[in-house]
């Protein structure tokens, strides 16, 4: 986390292409809360890939080339003087990928953690109390590892996720917009949404194809948000796996393969909860987004969403949640 707060005002230039048949274009890379951001000399942003899923594709040689794991068409090629961004890139990169790094501080701490709390009488031997104190020291980008891990398991389930240029783009935005390190849109496998440790929001194509409005996804998004604040998907993840689950993670900083494919099943058959009407009024609020769409998606006849409809008077923006072209690749996404 220490090296992730001193990169997160690191920027840089660089030429990003989205496809082998595409030109490459001048941008800017950041590096923000576990991903890097890559925006447009407008400051428009692009898409953000996350720094757990970024893979180099000429060690060793400049200028340095990146692309996201699985996708060796989409690159970044950050020009011969970044070396201060390629060696953020390469250090966030030793410091998430597990096997080859040797057990660092992270795992000092926490094992230290726990010995002090075992030698201090603190009962963490208890699943609930053991499985807070885990969630209290895992670290964000660790976090996004694991969702990372998930979403790998996940796919078995729901299908691979679904990739299109300014659909992608779109969903970038729209995750920087309300506060999100990543939205990934699924063909199915999941009622609506799902929440993945690292500030990952899962959505179903039903959900993009089923209505006509950018607001009720964004709505959607922002309910499963709501339900990942009051219920830590990590936690979630080890009260699945149980006490020896929470307890590997604490002295090893890692997960069993089985433990990510049953949390994977049980998200893929939960029904997602109701989240009070106050709570989602206030986050179409701060997001900017309008509430009526999904109020009326939720309830065609607004009886029950009443608070939503009336929490748009508390609105004062114009700002569009995504451009028509965008909404249109979005809503076609998992047909390209």
């Amino acid at each position: 986390m220490t090296a992730l707060n001193k990169y997160q005002r690191l920027e840089a230039s660089g030429l990003w292409r989205a496809t082998t048949d595409e030109q490459r274009r001048e941008v800017i890379a950041s590096i923000g809360d576990a991903t890097l951001v890559i925006s447009d000399m407008r400051d428009q942003p692009l898409t953000h890939w996350s720094i757990a899923a970024i893979k180099r594709s000429n060690p060793g040689k400049l200028p340095a080339v990146f692309h996201p794991a699985g996708d060796s068409s989409e690159t970044l090629e950050l020009a011969e003087h970044e070396t201060e961004m390629v060696a953020a890139i390469e250090k966030l990169q030793k410091a998430i990928h597990r096997k080859d790094s040797r057990p660092g501080r992270l795992r000092g701490a926490m094992v230290a953690a726990s010995i002090a709390a075992v030698a201090a009488g603190v009962v963490f031997w208890l699943p609930d109390a053991l499985r807070n104190h885990v969630t209290s020291v895992v670290p964000d980008i660790n976090r996004v590892v694991i969702g990372q891990d998930i979403m790998g398991q996940m796919s078995a389930v729901t299908g691979q996720a679904c990739q299109e240029e300014i659909a992608v783009g779109a969903l970038g935005k729209l995750a920087l917009r309300l506060d999100l390190n990543e939205i990934v849109v699924v063909p199915g496998g999941i009622r609506s949404t799902a929440s993945l440790p690292g500030g990952v929001v899962l959505v179903s194509r039903a959900i993009l194809e089923d209505h006509e409005d950018p607001a009720v996804v964004a709505g959607y998004v922002l309910a499963e948000k709501l339900r990942a604040e009051a219920n830590d998907p990590l936690g979630k993840l080890l009260e699945t796996g149980g006490i020896w689950a929470s307890f590997r993670l604490l002295t090893t900083g890692q997960l069993k393969t089985e433990t990510l494919r049953d949390f994977s099943e049980t998200l893929a058959g939960e029904i997602p909860m109701l989240v009070e009407g106050d709570l989602l009024a206030g986050a179409f609020a701060q997001a900017q987004v309008p509430a009526t769409p999904y109020a009326y998606a939720i309830d065609i006849s607004g009886e029950t969403t009443i608070d939503l409809i009336e929490a748009d008077a508390l609105i004062d923006s114009d700002t569009e949640v995504m451009s028509d072209g965008e909404w249109v690749a979005l809503q076609e996404i998992c047909n390209s």
